[in-house]
């Protein structure tokens, strides 16, 4: 691991990536060398979009954004830290050096999200206790545990356990898992993930939000539980435990007015360990998650009681969204805005401070690498002449405390910079290819709204094919940032690294994935290497920045396909839109 202090050097060679910026000297530049004054031909894309997505959109540029914000330097980036704000400040010099504009009140260029930092210290061991008997778990080993609610002195005792199976209340499935079963002070013991065995509940195989561990927490809160373990499995999480303990330990964030969301506190268990407790109350766990699977299902008081304090150490703390316009060059349009989105933030530093151990999370991949690409977009578009700027206005939003759920896209979607029916768009962009060129370009959420036709006009023109989510029982779509806009009604394009990479066997691709989710991802191992190959990241990162002037220039604003879940939210923010 490498400490280069090269900022200078970055800032400074920025304007290479494009030989004149229009948005800075206020002119029409044709970009092209030699180009004749007369106005240039409309295919597409146009020459000139061609031309700045190839002088802009550069290996060299991207491997400089993510050499930097993946440096030991920054620390791992964690929210409120000395490195997130080197991050933060990094990113606007960027992009002022492009000379975007600020769009929050007094020329801010970062819109502050308030949160508190919770650092729980669990006990090392809990001991559960049914009748004469007594089970004891090691912490880390055995389970991780949280304060939710940010409560020094919170403790329990004699609190019982209940298998809820999946915590699930869906009217629209007939599904619920409580059967008005009181849960009121109780802790709840719940799969992860969905019932993915009928088709025609919950998507089948494709993970829903019902899925998600914040949906299981948010559920034991409002049904009054004290608490909930989620039984992890590698498919059922789509990553092994050993991302809930360098996830989920450590000082952990929330925004300041959602701890009343949160149970008392949060704890994940291994299947091993959860296989043992339910062997402590006579039950066989495998039985119990099959019952799980129909809507007959009912509550199973497990008998087991558990009694123990979480301490906790709670501060005021908080992150920052960097946030710059390009303002649209149609009159009306431009009050639209298409948002190109990327988080900064990442794990930040382990407590161990032993001798030759890497503590620092550097989330290379996860996000520098999205940074990067976004900024190369930002670089492709202020490259643009004058006569090819987007109609709508573009935003650009480095967004911050990702990692810690969703939190700075989280604070935007509540406070947005324009009403929610203003954004017609937002293009999300966590973590890049690394594999080299691909055939296939994978959407996130494929079917979902009309953006998906732009992107298969981009990817026939790159002799692409696109495809949909290949991992669609993790549930991806639900856990980055599009979810928080989606969820005001924002449509929105995710992009997940192609599998089919030219020159290599089929499947090739597909297993680099599951590798690097299975040994670096939310590891310390996520760092910056220079043999990475970014063809692919090249190749999709211009079919972003095309897709993103698609979806500005275009006369019908982007729509939901009819029935989406989020197509609620899309038409109650347009009819909130004053004429």
């Amino acid at each position: 691991m490498r400490t280069n202090n090269f900022l200078l050097a970055v800032i400074s060679a920025v304007c290479l990536f494009c030989p004149v910026s229009p948005i800075v000297h206020g002119q029409a530049v044709d970009i092209k060398p030699g180009a004749a004054t007369a106005p240039p031909q409309r295919s597409w894309p146009s020459d000139a979009r061609q031309q700045s997505a190839n002088l802009a959109i550069t290996d060299a540029g991207m491997r400089a954004d993510i050499s930097f914000l993946a440096d030991d330097l920054l620390e791992g980036r964690g929210p409120g830290t000395r490195g997130d704000l080197l991050a933060q400040r990094y990113i606007i010099s960027q992009f002022g050096l492009l000379g975007l504009q600020t769009v929050l009140p007094n020329n801010k260029w970062v819109q502050d999200v308030p949160m508190v930092g919770i650092t729980s210290r669990p006990p090392e061991l809990l001991n559960f206790q049914f009748e004469s008997k007594s089970m004891p778990l090691k912490f880390r080993d055995d389970f991780i545990m949280s304060n939710g609610q940010g409560v020094d002195g919170a403790k329990f005792e004699n609190a019982e356990l209940v298998f809820v199976g999946y915590g699930i209340q869906a009217p629209e499935f007939g599904w619920d898992d409580f059967k008005d079963c009181d849960v009121a002070g109780k802790i709840l013991v719940v799969m992860n993930n969905d019932p993915a065995d009928d088709p025609e509940l919950f998507a089948g195989r494709t993970r829903l939000y019902y899925g998600r561990w914040d949906y299981k927490f948010k559920q034991a809160a409002a049904q009054g539980a004290l608490g909930a373990f989620i039984i992890h499995t590698t498919p059922s999480a789509g990553y092994p435990f050993q991302v809930v303990q360098t996830s989920w330990t450590g000082e952990q964030m929330a925004l300041s007015s959602e701890l009343n969301q949160h149970p008392v506190f949060e704890g994940w268990l291994t299947e091993d360990a959860s296989r043992k407790l339910t062997e402590l109350a006579g039950q066989d766990l495998d039985e119990l998650r099959t019952s799980a699977e129909s809507r007959d299902f009912k509550p199973v008081p497990l008998g087991i009681q558990l009694s123990a304090a979480l301490p906790c150490l709670v501060r005021p703390r908080s992150t920052g969204n960097v946030l710059a316009v390009l303002p649209g060059s149609d009159p009306e349009l431009s009050k639209q805005f298409v948002v190109f989105m990327a988080h900064h933030d990442h794990l930040g530093q382990s407590e161990d401070r032993a001798e030759n151990v890497d503590n620092i999370y550097n989330g290379a991949i996860d996000n520098a690498s999205g940074v990067g690409s976004l900024l190369s977009i930002a670089r492709a578009i202020t490259c643009l002449p004058e006569a090819e700027r987007p109609k709508r206005s573009i935003l650009f939003a480095a967004v911050g405390a990702e990692e810690q759920g969703l939190i700075g896209s989280k604070y935007l979607a509540q406070f947005p910079p324009v009403p929610a029916g203003r954004l017609a768009a937002v293009i999300n962009i966590d973590g890049i290819n690394i594999l080299g060129p691909t055939q296939d370009v994978v959407v996130v959420g494929l079917g979902k709204s009309s953006l998906d036709g732009i992107v298969e006009r981009v990817a026939k023109f790159q002799e692409r094919v696109v495809v949909g989510d290949q991992f669609p029982d993790q549930g991806y779509y639900y856990r980055s940032d599009q979810f928080s806009l989606a969820k005001i009604g924002v449509p929105a394009v995710y992009l997940h690294p192609g599998i089919h990479v030219i020159g290599k066997p089929d499947g090739w691709g597909k297993q680099q994935l599951r590798e690097w989710t299975d040994t670096i991802y939310h590891q310390p191992s996520d760092e910056y290497k220079t043999d990475w190959d970014l063809r692919g990241a090249l190749q999709d990162t211009r079919l972003l920045f095309y897709v993103g002037l698609e979806a500005a220039n275009q006369t019908d604003l982007p729509a939901w396909k009819p029935g989406d879940e989020f197509e609620a939210a899309r038409l109650a923010a347009l009819a909130a839109i004053k004429p």
